[in-house]
């Protein structure tokens, strides 16, 4: 448009006609339902009142967060005054904005995000692409606590440029702090690689279910004074590696313990016992969010049962829509009678004239 500054376009309800009868009915009547302001630039809708929507952003239901955000120095502080470092896995923008309003130190983007949220067998199928989704709808829910997302397997064990490269995609298009990564010795070189780049690596070592096929199962790890001493051997290669921490998973508490005192970085257990310094577990299994009868591990404590909380809110919704209970009047938007009044004799004149 040649002179489109300050130009405004009124568009009504006739712009959308059903019928002769309502075209005219509404073409006399009916006001603006929305306005166009033209510029140079792209037109822009402006709704002529508030949209009642299904689905307003769940970040405005909160008020916003008292707490710091945690870094690094947050954590290592922590460790020094020996305070537990709660760390919680989720996977999507509802389980992270609840795990960051619960007051969770770390967020953990885990593996195990592919059966608990994609429903594949085992953590080995997830993708490194369907990773960072879930990374990035999780660092919009937390905003106070510190989120490492963890490479799948096949994305880092190549060498370390493409270790590198998969963290690097990690931080840039997924908005994690820090990236986690399974292996102890053998993983040192890929780990000095990204932390060199400036990029935080969480280690893990014990059980690392990515290796479940070459372990022999989920297999405590350590138990033996041989296997023991390999754990400890690899707790410390990954520190000296540059890891700003470690998971123990798996491991006799007792062994665990004594690596935790053996070492400057802090340890995260998940079926290590409480000599570790902080304790992560998925948020799918402590919740209680899955039916009755599926498998737990040992170390995991049941705190609540979403799942059946949202069974019977569920089971009671469908039962109201089925009796008609649901919507109920204060459930709906009123409309003037004379309106209505109106809008019937308008509907009835149509029907007269097409002979319904």
């Amino acid at each position: 448009m040649s002179r489109a500054l300050s130009k405004t376009t009124l568009y009504s309800s006739s712009l959308f006609p059903s019928t002769y009868t309502a075209h005219a009915y509404l073409t006399r009547t009916a006001g603006p339902l929305f306005t166009i302001h033209h510029t140079n630039h792209q037109p822009k809708l402006q709704p002529a009142q508030a949209r009642h929507s299904s689905h307003s952003p769940l970040s405005n239901t909160t008020s916003p967060t008292t707490r710091k955000k945690i870094t690094i120095p947050t954590l290592l502080a922590m460790h020094k005054r020996h305070e537990p470092i709660t760390m919680l896995t989720a996977h999507d923008f509802p389980s992270a904005h609840v795990a960051d309003a619960a007051g969770m130190d770390m967020v953990l983007v885990g593996d195990s995000l592919a059966m608990v949220a994609l429903g594949l067998e085992d953590t080995s199928e997830v993708l490194l692409e369907e990773m960072i989704l879930h990374c990035r709808s999780v660092s919009r829910g937390a905003k106070t606590a510190f989120i490492v997302g963890d490479l799948p397997m096949g994305s880092y064990e190549i060498g370390p440029e493409q270790a590198l490269g998969s963290a690097i995609k990690m931080v840039k298009e997924g908005r994690v702090h820090a990236i986690k990564l399974e292996g102890g010795a053998e993983m040192v070189p890929a780990i000095t690689k990204i932390t060199t780049a400036g990029i935080p690596v969480l280690a893990h070592v014990g059980l690392t279910p990515q290796r479940q096929n070459a372990l022999g199962g989920f297999r405590v790890q350590g138990k033996s004074t041989a296997g023991a001493l390999r754990l400890l051997a690899d707790a410390r290669a990954v520190q000296e590696a540059g890891a700003f921490a470690v998971v123990l998973e798996a491991v006799p508490a007792e062994v665990a313990t004594l690596i935790t005192k053996k070492l400057r970085i802090p340890t995260i257990g998940i079926g290590a016992g409480n000599g570790c310094s902080g304790q992560v577990l998925v948020q799918v299994d402590m919740s209680g969010n899955f039916p009755p009868g599926r498998f737990l591990p040992k170390f995991v404590k049941k705190y609540g049962d979403v799942w059946g909380e949202a069974k019977r809110a569920i089971e009671a919704y469908r039962g109201e829509v089925k009796e008609r209970a649901y919507p109920a009047v204060e459930h709906t938007y009123p409309m003037a009678k004379e309106e209505f009044a109106e809008f019937e004799r308008v509907v009835g004149e149509e029907s007269d004239e097409r002979g319904v």
